[in-house]
Parts: structure tokens; sequence; C-alpha cells
């Protein structure tokens, strides 16, 4: 069965606590979280404060993506806010290895995001290591972006390199609709992230319900 992750990328920050909550009762499995620095992508978004805030108003799963250069800097700030998972990006971290291993020795999940553009074989080396490989399928930087078809394609190719016995999670983030869903899951997807899908959708709990309902097309 798969899971939904909620972005709050999407989520109205007048009335952030609600959307969230909302998102909470409504059957979300994860909040994800969308870090961005306005450098490794060209928009700025939130920080450690902004997690400790949506860490206060839910015992979900907080699922922290950081799009951000020298991420190193900032693990155990955001481990100290309260993230359960962080992901960096393959193209972002100089010694992956060592990046991996210090979210892990904070207490946390540790995630790998790949961008669209590079080759699903390059987690071939890190995914005994990880808990996550994300594929995103948008070029990260904002939320609202047309998915790129040939994400389906590297799902089931990131799928095929996670070795027999492991558990590991394959994500999906960037264009994830109610329309899509089934196919994802159906290409390898066993989370996927929806912003604009569910917190512009006018009926949080619906479109959360009609995400997780989603069987493989």
């Amino acid at each position: 069965m798969h899971l939904v992750a909620p972005s709050v990328l999407a989520a109205d920050f007048t009335k952030l606590k609600d959307d969230v909550q909302l998102a909470d009762r409504g059957g979300a499995d994860w909040i994800h979280i969308d870090v961005m620095d306005g450098h490794f992508v060209p928009n700025i978004t939130f920080g450690p404060v902004l997690v400790s805030a949506v860490n206060r108003v839910t015992d979900k799963f907080l699922d922290v993506h950081l799009m951000i250069e020298n991420p190193d800097f900032f693990l155990e700030d955001f481990a100290k806010a309260g993230a359960d998972s962080l992901t960096v990006h393959y193209e972002a971290v100089v010694h992956l290895n060592r990046t991996v291993n210090t979210i892990k020795e904070l207490g946390l999940k540790a995630g790998v995001a790949i961008n669209p553009s590079t080759p699903t074989e390059m987690v071939k080396e890190i995914i005994n290591d990880v808990d996550m490989i994300l594929v995103m399928s948008v070029n990260a930087g904002f939320g609202g972006q047309k998915f790129i078809e040939s994400s389906y394609r590297r799902l089931s190719e990131v799928k095929a390199l996670i070795p027999k016995g492991r558990d590991v999670h394959v994500e999906v983030d960037g264009g994830v609709t109610t329309d899509n869903a089934g196919k994802l899951v159906k290409a390898g997807a066993d989370v996927l992230v929806a912003g604009t899908s569910v917190f512009k959708s006018g009926d949080i709990p619906s479109a959360i319900s009609k995400l997780k309902s989603a069987r493989p097309a």
C-alpha cells in the first residue's frame, strides 16, 4: 500500500495550522516540507522554524526535502526542529555517504533525491545505505509545475535497483494528481507527494482519500 505525503508548499500560509491539521485528520500518512534556498533552486521557502511550527501541530511523520546547497551545515538544525526524515539531493552533495550517515546518526530516516535530468543509475552506489529515493517528476523549485512523462520510466528504473530484501521507499514529487496516481503506483512509487492537488483542491480530505485509494493502472 502506498503512502500520501501532502506538501505544505501549496498550503495557505495564512492558516497553515488549519491546513496541516485538516490533512492530518484527512488521512495523510506523512507531511512533506520542501526547503529551498534560492541557490540550488530558484526559490526560497522555509527553514527549521517552519519545520518546528508544523511539528507542534501534528504528530505525523515529517518528511523534509532539502533542496539546498551545503545541506550538511543544516542537518542538525532540522533534526532538532522535529524532522523525521531528511532527503538531500544527489546533485548538491559532494560526499553523499558521509551526509547519509550523518542523517542516520541524528536518528532520522535518510533519503536521496534526483532531478529529472540525473540518470537513475547514479543512486546505485548509495541505495544500500538509504531509506528512500525521491524521484523528482518536475524541475525542483516551484509548485504547480507540469508533470514530466519520463518519470514513470525513471520510477521503474529506481525500483529495479533496490536489492531484494531491502526496505527502501520510492517517492515521487511534482505534478502528482488523482489522474496519474495509479500509474505512478504501478511504475513503482511507494510515496506520493502532492501539493497543489491536495491543498488547492477545495476539499483536502477528499483529495487525500482519492490519492490513497489509487490503484495501479
